[in-house]
């Protein structure tokens, strides 16, 4: 079974640059977070349905590498995809330039998965996400 993605589409918008028009590298977690909210919204498991299951998934790792900057008003494409999910979450991301192509950044976060009720944090994913992921098309 392949493991579902999401893409989206973002322009970089002036309160993301700095002074040479270049993004700040913290704002590429803000659009990771975009493209992993968007995958998350394609499994039918998004934060509102973490939350009602009893599940937080804090992020307990993120990695970037940046091969290009991205500048003011560059359109952007960023994926995100599920690499891992039995044990933890791990989410890669790639955000390239939407017209070329080119790579500009790539990354990955991991989640683990806490009951709400207790705060312990759980050996493997709960159900829930297994469910939803085990009847994706």
């Amino acid at each position: 079974m392949a493991l579902p993605e999401a893409e989206v589409t973002i322009q970089v918008p002036f309160h993301d640059v700095d002074a040479m028009e270049i993004v700040w590298h913290g704002h590429y977690v803000k659009y990771f977070e975009i493209a992993r909210a968007a995958l998350l919204e394609k499994i039918g498991y998004n934060y509102r349905e973490m939350r009602d299951s009893g599940i937080a998934w804090p992020v307990i790792e993120l990695k970037m590498r940046h091969a290009k900057p991205a500048q003011l008003g560059q359109n952007l494409k960023v994926r995100a995809r599920f690499i891992e999910y039995e044990l933890r979450l791990k989410i890669d991301y790639l955000v390239t330039d939407a017209v070329s192509g080119s790579r500009l950044t790539r990354g990955h976060t991991v989640q683990v998965a806490v009951d709400m009720a207790s705060q312990e944090m759980l050996l493997a994913s709960p159900k829930v996400l297994i469910d939803k992921l085990g009847n994706l098309p």
